[in-house]
């Protein structure tokens, strides 16, 4: 059988309209800042690219400032923050790391939001760390990357506003599996990267909202409004559009991953997996679960070589397991070694699901088999 690919969340198969448009810039190369024909070919693409990636979050292009992917756009956000005269940094304690270490560099003051048993931000928490002296910058991500977990960024973006603070909303796995609009999540800025939408890797966006300042933290030339200095990626931005207006295309067809995701999550659960943030709203894609006593790199060579593509919770270096941050911030370590995730997108069927379930499953079993077998030998 062929091998299927669930890691949609660690990056997305690109689309064949992506292909077709990033070869098609790639054969008419121009500088976007040159004034004869090619270049205002190129910058023709920019532009309609910016509309397209504004549109997919209710934002108005002149917001979108284009970059090199999720990483750089959430380190700019928190440095325009900052300049804006933020003194202190909230970040929530299950945010992306690209996020937790930009802050942890900043050279400001750091606090970490809690969250609960299902990884929900803690809002009576963050009320009253808001009510503390000096202007904050709170970074909450729309949806964690991890389980899937969709924050209260609206009822969060309310206790910010009211204390004069700044939101920063990381809304790069949310973006293209759930409606995603700026407006409604009062943010003051977001971020997305193109290749969790189907798009290339290396093209990301910092979206800010109307009368919020940026700053640069790439200089040189005065590309992207003076915001970001260098020869902006044209195939790259292009594709990127594109992989977003066929996003907002497929919003409906990513709900029906929800049945799909239910019936292999009641399968696992069955025979002994937690699944982590089961009773909140998660994406629709996604399903990150966990057994005690099982580490993830086992489970992924496993699944691997079975043909079922998926990753871990944790990150394997140097043979080492790394607890998840996710599941330990949810004060399950028990299980913080163990967590799989795994995450549909546009190319993936209702029998992918089911053949992970089912890969899975036959795999738990010899495992639980051969421990048993250990125990014996000890005994």
């Amino acid at each position: 059988m062929s091998a299927i690919y669930l890691d949609y969340n660690a990056s997305g198969l690109v689309r064949p309209e992506v292909l077709e448009i990033m070869t098609r810039a790639l054969a008419d190369n121009g500088n976007p800042s040159a004034v004869h024909a090619a270049g205002r070919r190129a910058r023709a693409r920019v532009e309609t690219a910016r509309a397209q990636v504004g549109e997919l979050v209710g934002a108005d292009p002149t917001a979108v400032v284009f970059n090199s992917g999720g990483t750089e756009a959430n380190a700019q956000a928190i440095a325009s923050a900052l300049a804006a005269g933020c003194e202190r940094l909230i970040v929530s304690a299950t945010e992306h790391p690209c996020v937790a270490e930009a802050a942890a560099n900043a050279g400001a003051p750091v606090e970490v939001l809690p969250v609960d048993a299902n990884g929900v931000v803690d809002l009576d928490w963050l009320a009253q760390a808001l009510a503390r002296p000096g202007r904050a910058v709170v970074a909450i991500h729309h949806a964690n990357n991890e389980s899937g977990v969709i924050q209260p960024v609206v009822e969060a973006a309310a206790l910010v506003r009211a204390a004069g603070g700044w939101l920063h909303v990381d809304a790069i796995q949310s973006a293209g599996k759930i409606p995603v609009d700026m407006r409604v999540l009062d943010a003051d800025s977001l971020t997305l990267s193109a290749h969790k939408l189907g798009g290339p890797q290396g093209v990301g966006a910092l979206i800010l909202k109307e009368g919020v300042a940026g700053v640069r933290i790439l200089h040189g030339a005065g590309q992207e409004r003076g915001l970001r200095a260098g020869t902006e990626n044209v195939p790259g931005i292009a594709g990127f559009g594109v992989a977003a207006d066929c996003a907002a295309r497929d919003l409906e067809t990513m709900a029906s991953h929800v049945g799909w995701r239910d019936a292999a999550e009641a399968k696992v659960k069955a025979v002994g997996a937690t699944v982590i943030g089961a009773d909140v709203a998660r994406l629709p894609n996604t399903l990150f679960m966990a057994v005690e006593g099982w580490d993830s790199p086992q489970q992924l060579i496993i699944l691997d070589m079975a043909g079922v593509m998926v990753s871990a919770g944790s990150a394997c270096s140097s043979g080492k397991v790394k607890p998840s941050k996710t599941i330990s911030a949810m004060g399950l370590n028990a299980l913080a070694t163990g967590g799989v995730r795994v995450s549909g997108g546009w190319a993936t069927t209702e029998s992918d699901w089911v053949r992970f379930a089912d890969a899975w499953i036959a795999a738990y079993d010899k495992h639980k088999t051969r421990a048993a077998a250990r125990v014996r030998e000890v005994a």
